[in-house]
């Protein structure tokens, strides 16, 4: 199994309720397992501004899809929860990057990892904060170096607005 590091978000539908839904199919597809989920947060559109705020999460899983398989279940995720793919950085009902994969870099059609743009967005590392498994270094990233990062992105106000348990008791069906 390979610990790869996720990141949702959702703005428009029901955004929570896509998240939970996303995340529940993670965690129920064959060879996957939900390790962590962060809490969910609350962030301003980056790019396309003039569209609702942002909800947004992280999950760490276990997997033993390669990067690729792990592309084709997040993209068959996303066109399950009425994902379109229009306009770049616009509204949606679901987005789910994959951050990292185990040790993998890579820089292949539709993949590149580590993202290459997950360390310019506060909404991506305030919650992959949440879930990264200390003293591991995928792809030799760093806790300190994510840490760092975030403190320089003061401008983007993140606003966590459930904790991690919630969030999970949710993906559950406790809640």
């Amino acid at each position: 199994m390979t610990t790869a590091y996720l990141s949702l978000g959702a703005n428009i539908g029901d955004p929570e309720g896509q998240l939970v839904s996303a995340l529940r199919r993670l965690a129920s597809a064959p060879g996957t397992s939900l390790a962590a989920v962060s809490g969910l947060y609350r962030t301003a559109p980056q790019g396309l501004t003039d569209q609702p705020d942002f909800l947004n999460c992280a999950a760490r899983i276990e997997t033993a899809l390669d990067p690729y398989g792990l592309l084709a279940l997040t993209q068959s995720i996303e066109a399950d929860l009425g994902r379109v793919r229009t306009i770049r950085w616009g509204p949606r009902t679901i987005d789910i990057d994959i951050l990292l994969h185990g040790q993998a870099r890579l820089d292949g059609p539709g993949l590149t990892l580590p993202h290459p743009r997950m360390l310019e967005r506060a909404f991506v590392l305030a919650p992959l904060l949440e879930v990264w498994r200390d003293g591991e270094e995928p792809a030799g990233i760093s806790r300190t170096a994510l840490e760092g990062r975030l403190s320089d992105l003061g401008d983007q106000p993140v606003v966590r607005i459930r904790d991690r348990q919630s969030l999970l008791r949710q993906i559950q069906g406790v809640e």
